[in-house]
């Protein structure tokens, strides 16, 4: 119920230096302006006579404590420190050893001791990126593939310019609102490395954010494979007309392999090589765009005319402002699922987040810069091609017409000269936007370069995937979510490259590549992007509307409602493009979400789930303020004095039993004079975990008090929060009460008188071997329970993880927790009781609080097949009345109470042994009238209350008898029960407290199963009526 701390005395100061320090008055004081990193305040002079008392530092060590942890002092004292940023900084996100300021442990201490810090070496420094080469280019460069050369122009002749426009604009619309919430999310707090998952989790919690994880890093390894076999397919192309290595299948993987296994050696090389390859690709990107557009301009050739390309003509661009659906695929949303694959490139630079050396202004200036710069290339490529290039041509120079030609003539081609009427109604044009890929390369100036176009375009997006994916499992893994996969997160080297990682990427590509065929699983990747997409919008709307203090973004270009927005239409189109792949997407992410939330891994984030729960809470308690109370609405609320919860676990447990997912518990700790720990967040935080790993829904409080009593009082005046506030107080039997000292149980007793006082439910739980099982886990187990190991093996890992982790400051702390991980202990309360009796000895009606408890046990699985036995007190003439009137009340209760006895034979006199045994546990307390001193008896009782004086005794008889007779009773029905409840007699204002002690001793003694002495507050808490 508690224990005891030592407190600091004013004489521990007897150790400070002795010295002068001087003031004035009249003059003030001059500080020196010299060498910022100093560590000593100068002697303030003066030149008044007024008395002066001066304090002599050490300036040269502290001088050397400072330059060591390059700390600059307050002017309050040496070894207090000024604000600093590395203070705040995250040791695991910025892979640095973390400075921290000193304690108030330290800062408390009579003198100020200096810190041995070994020198360290200038740690070698990474590779890190600005916005332009790291984000900007590589977004660029992901967002541009072989969709921009080989299907653009496709598009174009077949949803016309307008709505070409229309798909770009919707595109761009989905992706620059999910940049704005990229954008939102990387300014709130440092990023490190992780990209869309890093965000996503730290955001949202590990629920959401570790299954994001794994299908993006999936999706990435995939989109690696893609690009890989659409530029393997593109260098097939160009070898079939001069030759064939085996078939056209298996030269795509010929090729595909030898390509990936490329690009893994220039990723494994280091980002810096794989940096300078980037900006290679984007180079030559840059000479095929200005060569497409100085093309646009050339003259076109007789041949160029004849395959469709005419420079810029009005006639051109106005037949192919307008849609001309062909085919399978000729409608609006095909066409977006073709196209909407070349924008999902905007994560490429948040996803090596790590790599950037600044990564709050570099993901949002570079991200939405490559979006603009995208666009417009999108938007004035297809434009061009439309204004250039017509939708059929036959690449016939025969069908040139002659000047004076008079023969039929349809179509836009007779305007320009030509006469392409017999393929378009044959439908056997090969040339013209409609029916060939290759017309960037038509309009070019010179056509190999759109080909290394293609090349360029393929190989870096597939290059960023390749890297993309094993940056996002690294942070993943080391996250410890999902189990087995901590070996990918090793790095290596200055940039900490996740090496492994990368086979592992590598080997899912080069499993996808060997299939060749990629269309089935090609509408899984845009789904994966999608569903990121639109967890990241949410994950900005979910923590603009927490409310949260912590939510600060310094990107304020945003909205809660267009991330909402972008959250919405990422789903919508999801399975818009194809649902069946939405449904696989949502399905593996349900799947991985429900295993994370089964786990619950041991990680604390700040998410904005955890502010929005803080809110909900809040707002119910707030409201629940205002709800009146009614008797239908108890719940009987527990505040238990466990003290640490982990030494009386079957205190715990019990009413654990009955409280959860039904009412509130709270573990009170009261820490009494004797005890050194105090109150440490360390300690709490090891208790409150204990009870998690116990799975007791309860809270911890401890409290510091000179006494059980005025702890006790404290806690019920103050536990809780609104109507969520204990109204039942529980603790265990005081065992040892003709053992401890005299004031020790009166401070029990009076406990008891309090909490009626407040007007609080009481109960006491005894057990046959007691509570406390301190002495069992330093010696050996108690026969009343036994080791639990299943619960031993499920958290070894844990207790070993933890062994090391402790600061020396905190080994006090641990004098109450050592056993909480080890040595968990499992009680008779967590076992099935089967068909045993729960006995409810009914003596005196409490308001039904008795009847109650065992009612919320029953419900459990564990007591679900106990039989309640009610006994009431009753005559032998009016027996049977008396039973069926019992009946008739639980019944209206609506309480399942298979057997009600009537016991008649209550007032006979209690057996001599029994009586004498009473007698013999209150004879050290009584004061015979010949051994009471001159003096008045009230004098007697204000010295020492816990005396029995004779006339107490004797007044006091008949009810001693009484209670000694029920315990008989008790035992005799009650040998074989599962629990026995037993109405507390209410102690009364001239009942000695060591004849109150022998009462409760007496009833619940003799028992082999766990007693409950209860009693209520007199008021109901239960009720037959409807209102």
């Amino acid at each position: 119920m508690g224990h005891r701390f030592s407190r600091h005395r004013m004489s521990d100061l007897d150790g400070l230096p002795q010295g002068r320090f001087s003031f004035s008055e009249e003059a003030p004081p001059r500080y020196s302006s010299s060498q910022g990193d100093q560590d000593t305040v100068r002697n303030v002079q003066a030149g008044s006579t007024i008395g002066e008392v001066s304090i002599n530092v050490e300036e040269q060590s502290n001088h050397r404590i400072s330059k060591q942890d390059g700390r600059r002092p307050s002017i309050y004292s040496t070894m207090d420190a000024v604000p600093h940023l590395e203070f705040y900084s995250n040791a695991t996100a910025t892979g640095r050893l973390r400075r921290s300021r000193p304690s108030l442990e330290a800062l408390r201490k009579a003198y100020e001791q200096g810190e041995e810090n070994s020198p360290e070496g200038k740690p070698v420094q990474p590779v890190r990126f600005g916005w332009v080469t790291g984000v900007m280019i590589r977004c660029m460069l992901n967002i541009w593939g072989v969709i921009l050369f080989l299907r653009l122009s496709w598009i174009t002749s077949q949803a016309g310019i307008i709505l070409t426009w229309v798909i770009i604009f919707m595109s761009i619309l989905v992706t620059s609102v999910t940049s704005l919430s990229v954008s939102a999310i990387s300014t709130n707090g440092r990023v490190s490395s992780g990209g869309a998952y890093f965000m996503i989790s730290r955001t949202l919690g590990p629920e959401m954010g570790g299954p994001i994880g794994v299908v993006f890093s999936f999706a990435n390894a995939l989109g690696c494979a893609l690009n890989t076999v659409g530029f393997s397919e593109t260098v097939r192309d160009l070898l079939i007309y001069n030759a064939v290595m085996v078939d056209e299948i298996n030269d795509v993987r010929i090729i595909g392999t030898i390509t990936v296994t490329l690009l893994l050696l220039i990723s494994l090389a280091g980002m810096e090589w794989e940096s300078k390859t980037q900006i290679l690709f984007f180079l030559v990107l840059m000479v095929t765009f200005i060569n497409y557009f100085v093309g646009t301009v050339i003259p076109a050739t007789p041949e160029k005319q004849a395959m469709g390309f005419f420079n810029y003509r009005a006639e051109i661009f106005v037949e192919n402002l307008f849609p001309d659906w062909r085919g399978s695929q000729g409608d609006f949303f095909q066409m977006f699922a073709i196209f909407f694959p070349s924008a999902i490139g905007i994560l490429a630079g948040a996803n090596i987040s790590g790599d950037l050396k600044d990564p709050e202004i570099a993901i949002p200036k570079g991200t939405l810069m490559a979006i603009f710069w995208t666009t417009i290339s999108y938007l004035a490529i297809s434009v061009t091609a439309g204004a250039c290039v017509v939708r059929d041509a036959s690449g016939n120079l025969n069908d040139s017409l002659p000047l004076n030609f008079s023969g039929p003539c349809e179509g836009l081609g007779c305007k320009l000269g030509w006469n392409f009427t017999h393929c378009e109604q044959s439908h056997t044009c090969s040339f013209g936007m409609s029916n060939s890929f290759q017309v960037l390369s038509l309009i070019s100036g010179f056509g190999p370069l759109i080909t290394a176009g293609v090349f360029a375009a393929s190989l870096s997006s597939a290059l960023a995937f390749l890297v993309s994916a094993p940056k996002v499992f690294q942070c993943l893994c080391r996250d410890n979510i999902y189990p087995y996969i901590d070996f990918f997160a090793k790095g290596y080297g200055k940039n900490d490259e996740p090496l492994r990682a990368y086979i592992l990427t590598y080997f899912i590509a080069l499993a996808f590549i060997l299939i060749a065929e990629l269309n089935v699983i090609a509408p899984l990747i845009s789904n994966f992007f999608l569903c990121s997409y639109a967890l990241i919008n949410f994950s900005c709307f979910h923590a603009s509307i927490a409310n949260s203090p912590g939510w600060r973004p310094s990107f304020k270009y945003y909205s809660r409602w267009t991330a909402l927005f972008g959250a919405v239409i990422s789903v919508v189109l999801m399975f818009l493009l194809t649902w069946w792949a939405a449904l696989i997407t949502f399905g593996i992410i349900l799947f991985l979400f429900g295993y994370v939330t089964y786990k619950k891994p041991e990680v604390n984030w700040g998410s904005s789930v955890q502010a929005g729960t803080y809110n909900i809470a809040l707002s119910y308690s707030v409201s629940l303020a205002n709800v009146e109370d009614h008797v239908k609405n108890f719940r009987p609320q527990c505040l238990v004095l466990t003290g640490p919860p982990n030494l009386r676990p079957a205190l715990v447990d019990f009413v654990g039993s009955f409280t959860k997912n039904v009412s509130l518990m709270i573990c009170g700790d009261i820490l009494m004079d004797d005890d050194k720990s105090g109150i440490s967040q360390r300690n709490t935080d090891k208790l409150v975990k204990w009870l998690n790993c116990r799975k007791v829904r309860s809270f911890y409080t401890p409290f510091k008090g000179d006494s059980l009593r005025e702890g006790a009082s404290h806690l019920m005046q103050a536990s809780g929060l609104g109507k969520m506030k204990p109204n039942t107080l529980v603790i265990g039997f005081k065992t040892n009460w003709k053992e401890c000292s005299p004031s020790s149980m009166e401070d029990y007793v009076s406990t008891i008188h309090d909490t009626f006082d407040s007007n609080y439910g009481m109960c006491i739980l005894r057990m046959m071997d007691g509570l406390d099982i301190t002495e069992e886990l330093q010696c050996e187990t108690n026969q009343a329970f036994e080791t639990d190991e299943a619960i031993e093996a499920d958290h070894s890992v844990n207790s070993e993880g933890e062994s090391d982790d402790g600061d020396d400051d905190d080994e006090g702390d641990d004098v109450n927790t050592n056993h909480i991980i080890n040595d968990e202990i499992r009680t008779v309360f967590q076992n099935k009781q089967g068909k045993k009796t729960i006995d409810i000895y009914w003596i005196s009606d409490d308001g039904g609080l008795t009847l109650l408890v065992p009612y919320l046990l029953t419900r459990r699985k564990r007591w679900r097949k106990s039989k309640v036995r009610v006994f009431v007190i009753g005559h032998q003439q009016t027996m049977e009345e008396e039973r069926k009137e019992m009946m008739v009340l639980l019944r209206r209760f609506r309480l399942d109470v298979r057997e009600v006895i009537v016991m008649t034979d209550s007032e006979r006199p209690p057996f001599p042994k029994n009586l004498k045994r009473f007698e013999d546990s209150i004879a050290s307390f009584r004061l015979r009238e010949g051994q009471q001193v001159e003096g008045s008896e009230q004098h007697q009782r204000t010295e020492g209350p816990w005396r029995i004086l004779d006339k107490q005794m004797d007044a006091f008889r008949l009810k001693s008898e009484r209670k000694v007779r029920l315990n008989e009773i008790i035992r005799r029905n009650s040998k074989h029960a599962a629990l026995v409840l037993v109405s507390l007699p209410v102690p009364q204002s001239d009942c000695p407290s060591s004849l109150y002690m022998a009462w409760l001793d007496t009833l619940s003694c003799g028992l082999h199963c766990p007693v409950l002495l209860i009693r209520g507050n007199q008021q109901n808490v239960l009720t037959f009526y409807c209102q």
